[in-house]
């Protein structure tokens, strides 16, 4: 995604409606988020309009690759909450990625094996169909 490349080297910049059309998450999406957690409270200008600097969007590129993996909303919560407790936490969000990690693996796994028996339906019926038209060929 690379969404900190769409920031500049001043800090913090962009609005909610700029980061969602970074990150295709709407801005209600991105309060929620906020509202729920996920991410810290975002800098404000005067106005108390949001303001998004590099490292928000660098932190919303993670867990948007943790929800594109199936991981819940509540462990995205509790790694948010590790996460914001600082460094004393990392063996476990360490734990808590591996845990996704291997999870992830075995869902992997059960998709390419899933893959593989639609494979062989597709030829199993490509062959009937194949026989039929050759049954019907005088």
């Amino acid at each position: 995604m690379g969404m900190e490349k769409a920031l500049t080297q001043q800090e913090p910049s962009l609005t909610i409606t700029q980061v969602s059309q970074i990150t295709r998450l709407s801005a209600d999406t991105l309060r929620y988020y906020e509202k729920a957690g996920l991410i810290e409270r975002v800098g404000r200008t005067t106005g108390n309009q949001r303001r998004y600097a590099s490292a928000d969007l660098a932190w919303l590129e993670f867990l948007l690759r943790l929800r594109e993996t199936g991981m819940s909303i509540d462990d995205m919560k509790r790694f948010a909450r590790l996460r914001a407790a600082g460094d004393t936490t990392i063996s476990d969000r360490i734990a808590i990625l591996r845990d996704h990690s291997d999870g992830l693996a075995e869902h992997i796994r059960a998709l390419q094996q899933n893959a593989l028996a639609l494979d062989d339906k597709i030829n199993h019926y490509e062959q009937l169909l194949n026989t039929q038209q050759k049954e019907v060929r005088p």
